[in-house]
């Protein structure tokens, strides 16, 4: 099965508003240019904050899932009959924790919610404590079916943690999307890139990981085929990045190196 995603690799700004019509300006360039099965947004899209912005402010951002951001990415999906996946600020209620949840909403063509995922494993390491201000999610995507291949999905620094992708593959999934706010430092991007390359090669599939981009975070945007060939890339800018899947190329790669079934199992300790 062929399909086409495009990887919308966009600088979020603190105003919401803003990021719709940043969203709105990249789908019609996409649906011009490469009509697109489904596009990607990085990692809270719906609003990304420059370092040191106050803990309230961060906070008060948030809206929930029926809110207007969402509301608005759904009617630009239907507008442009295009599946979205997207990055957002989760309100949550809760009277003994303020935090907000890291959520990516999957919408359909038709402008419906398919699933939306809140991120499990936060990034509190390279002097960021994410977990100050965001609530974890209490489990793992479960991968779905779509037009174009079944779908896994996990969110930036869950790419380190093995276990999230091989959970996403073993249930089937052929093509993992990876939205993420990768910030910049020592090394991050070898390991924005080795990790994403990993992670597909031992589970032969596609791995997408579309990025934020910006004075804070990397850019560099990868597709990595199931043998670990990059097969779309950006830069430091923003840009749409076009990704062309075909799924038949997990079954030829996975003939020739059926890591996935020589797996034992019973000798492996968590």
């Amino acid at each position: 099965m062929k399909s086409t995603f495009v990887m919308a690799q966009l600088q979020s700004e603190p105003d919401p508003n803003v990021n719709l019509i940043k969203a709105e300006r990249a789908m019609q360039e996409a649906s011009e240019r490469y009509r697109p099965d489904c596009m990607i947004f990085p990692e809270v899209f719906m609003c990304s904050f420059p370092a040191g912005t106050g803990r309230e402010e961060i906070l008060s951002s948030a809206q929930s899932l029926d809110g207007s951001f969402v509301n608005g990415m759904k009617q630009l999906a239907k507008k442009y009959g295009v599946w979205v996946i997207f990055g957002m600020r989760e309100a949550v209620e809760d009277s003994k924790d303020d935090r907000n949840y890291n959520t990516v909403l999957v919408v359909d063509a038709e402008g419906e919610t398919v699933k939306a995922y809140r991120k499990t494993h936060l990034y509190d390491a390279f002097g960021t404590k994410e977990s100050d201000n965001v609530k974890p999610g209490g489990e793992l995507f479960e991968p779905i079916e779509t037009p174009f291949g079944k779908i896994g999905l996990f969110v930036c620094y869950e790419v380190r943690f093995p276990e999230v992708a091989r959970d996403q593959a073993m249930k089937g999934a052929e093509i993992l999307v990876m939205p993420t706010a990768w910030v910049k430092g020592d090394l991050k991007s070898l390991h924005f890139r080795s990790l994403i390359t990993a992670r597909a090669i031992e589970n032969t599939v596609y791995l997408l990981a579309c990025d934020q981009c910006g004075p804070r975070y990397l850019g560099e945007s990868v597709a990595v085929d199931p043998m670990g060939v990059p097969v779309a890339s950006g830069n430091e800018r923003e840009d749409l990045i076009p990704v062309y899947v075909d799924t038949e190329r997990i079954a030829e790669v996975r003939k020739k190196l059926p890591s996935m079934k020589d797996r034992r199992p019973e000798l492996y300790r968590a």
